[in-house]
């Protein structure tokens, strides 16, 4: 069994029924996510006429996958949720179960929010998650620590956001993975947004299943005998992060803003050699690359990806096995806690064996060292 402090860099939280309810703008109360139960007896957070996520895969059925696979569903109700995903001393008390020392937290339905095309309401809707999340956080800070959500379709706002939650404790913040096509982030619009969070020393997140609106898509719903899609979406996340990373590179963001650090999170690890050796093959070797933005210093696109990128992983054997090319200082592991594929109850037996055959320096620095560095933690 490990003996390293571990941090679970990607720990999540499951809304409470009540969150909105209690805390949106009042003009926006009637349009805010709700719980809606199916007719089939599931239950699923609704907003702007559609079903988000259902709770089975929120909280409802964490460690089923050890202990119980064969009876993993697609349906739940919310009354099954584990409350540690909602109420913070039974979160510390799971914590303790699975022997984390501090998590690091992102939220559950927040990731599906945004698919909210209403840029106001999805806005109010982040606020009231934010003020939520900070009095969560704030029940235990130094186990405890939280991921701000930020809607960017109006970057003033959304600096504005930032500093804000920088100011009431959180250690970073999430922002889409993947815009509309229309507003990429090549687009020099951004710049404000990347200045504030590397003077603020907030790392920016790009968190799997958080495609703005419906371009690309909606996460299709399972239906009859065929998934709809799903699957090809699930084992395919790794895609729009490689758009967003590839335009903010070649398009100069991290040599304007060295300090800022942008994570790929629940995204896994292996696609990151690949995407290593594609982005300088086309900056070296063929004309769009050639004729495109040239780095100072004779950089390279991989170069910016070694200084200013970090990846977190929850249970990925082949990523940590490509750990050199990647680099050992961007890994950070995550449980997941307490999603359908999380780790908890089993996640240092989980980490022991994925990391078998790293250097004890390398387990410290993935297990902690590297998220208490990038996080700038005690």
């Amino acid at each position: 069994m490990s003996d390293y402090r571990i941090i679970s860099a990607d720990s999540h939280v499951v809304e409470p029924t009540d969150l909105w309810t209690n805390r949106i703008a009042p003009e926006f109360k009637d349009k805010a996510p709700r719980i809606v139960r199916t007719d089939d007896g599931g239950d699923f957070w609704h907003c702007e006429n559609k079903n988000l996520l259902g709770v089975a895969f929120a909280g409802a059925q964490v460690g089923r996958r050890f202990e119980d696979p064969e009876n993993l569903s697609q349906q739940d109700v919310f009354e099954n949720v584990r409350p540690g995903g909602y109420i913070p001393e039974e979160h510390v008390k799971d914590m303790d179960i699975d022997g984390i020392d501090m998590s690091i937290i992102y939220p559950s339905l927040g990731l599906m929010l945004y698919r909210v095309v209403d840029s106001e309401l999805l806005t109010a809707i982040f606020k009231a998650y934010n003020d939520w999340m900070a009095d969560f956080c704030n029940t235990n800070p130094k186990r405890l620590k939280g991921i701000a959500m930020l809607n960017i379709d109006n970057v003033r706002v959304g600096v504005k956001e930032l500093e804000r939650c920088a100011n009431m404790g959180f250690v970073g913040a999430m922002i889409t993975d993947i815009p509309t096509e229309s507003r990429r982030y090549f687009l020099p619009e951004y710049d404000a947004l990347w200045a504030a969070a590397q003077d603020l020393e907030m790392p920016l997140s790009l968190h799997g299943a958080t495609n703005r609106g419906t371009n690309p898509g909606p996460m299709p719903t399972p239906s009859g005998d065929h998934d709809g899609g799903s699957a090809a979406f699930q084992c395919n996340f790794d895609m729009y992060v490689r758009i967003s990373l590839t335009d903010m590179i070649f398009n100069g963001v991290f040599e304007r803003f060295p300090k800022l650090r942008i994570g790929a999170i629940e995204q896994q690890l292996a696609w990151a050699p690949f995407f290593l050796d594609r982005i300088d093959y086309n900056y070296e070797q063929r004309a769009l690359g050639m004729t495109g933005y040239r780095f100072k210093d004779d950089m390279k696109p991989s170069d910016m990806f070694h200084r200013n990128v970090f990846i977190g992983f929850q249970d990925d054997a082949l990523g940590i096995q490509m750990r050199d090319i990647i680099g050992v200082d961007l890994l950070q592991w995550g449980s997941d806690y307490p999603h359908q594929e999380s780790t908890f109850p089993r996640s240092r037996e989980v980490l022991d064996e994925i990391l078998a055959d790293c250097t004890d320096e390398e387990k410290a620095k993935i297990a902690s060292g590297n998220a208490t560095s990038i996080y700038r933690l005690d």
